[in-house]
């Protein structure tokens, strides 16, 4: 089997999960960490080198502020019940994303988690928080900008050049990108690192998404011929 070097996931489907169990949306954000931790083991376990996971939007801050409050203790929690099973299986944490709207105390924890963990010899497991495709390609081109200022001229610029600008530089773009919930959209996700990558969709809700799950999107991305705009 093919086993694609990154794989990036769009969870969907806490809230959905949660009504179908007639309990708050947060709920099913809390049920949602098994699934993390699941897919987590597998990737492990089968050599992915990247995990990317789509953790909370730009967009999400407008949601309640009771779930925003909820979703960042959450991952808050977690990053602490996890420590000791990331370091145990040389999984490197990192968080990626518009981190200025978070808590000097989140912050700091997710600092300390990606220093403890910057050895890992294993997976990489990406946390796109507060992240945006948008937001992304902006930040990239005032990065650039700035370069160019500071040279006191314009720099020469290709795809590669851009992409180091970006905030997954150095991070190779997803192979295969998993939506749960049914929903068949990119919602503003990674725009310019998902130009070439293969879309698996499943109705499964993301608490419900377990190894077997994944194993059959890996085998779908197996199926597929990676051409790259180039004829057979």
């Amino acid at each position: 089997m093919n086993i694609p070097q990154h794989i990036s996931i769009i969870m969907d489907g806490n809230g959905r999960w949660a009504r179908q169990q007639g309990k708050r949306r947060l709920f099913g954000h809390n049920a949602g960490v098994e699934a993390v931790r699941d897919a987590t083991t597998y990737c492990a376990e089968i050599g992915v080198r990247y995990l990317s996971l789509f953790a909370f939007s730009e967009e999400n801050w407008d949601r309640p502020a009771d779930e925003v409050k909820g979703l960042m203790e959450l991952l808050f929690k977690s990053m602490l019940n996890e420590r000791e099973t990331l370091l145990k299986n040389q999984v490197r944490f990192r968080v990626i994303g518009n981190t200025e709207h978070l808590s000097e105390s989140l912050l700091a924890a997710i600092h300390k988690l990606e220093e403890e963990t910057a050895a890992g010899t294993g997976l990489t497991l990406l946390v796109m928080l507060s992240y945006s495709g948008k937001w992304d390609i902006l930040q990239a081109a005032r990065r650039y900008a700035a370069d160019c200022l500071a040279a006191g001229k314009p720099l020469p610029l290709d795809e590669p050049g851009f992409s180091g600008y970006l905030a997954t530089a150095g991070i190779p773009d997803p192979d295969l990108l998993i939506r749960t919930s049914g929903e068949q959209r990119i919602s503003n996700y990674m725009l310019w690192q998902c130009a070439y990558t293969e879309f698996y969709y499943t109705p499964v809700l993301w608490p419900d998404f377990r190894k077997t799950d994944l194993e059959a999107a890996i085998q779908s991305y197996n199926c597929r011929e990676r051409r790259y705009g180039k004829v057979e």
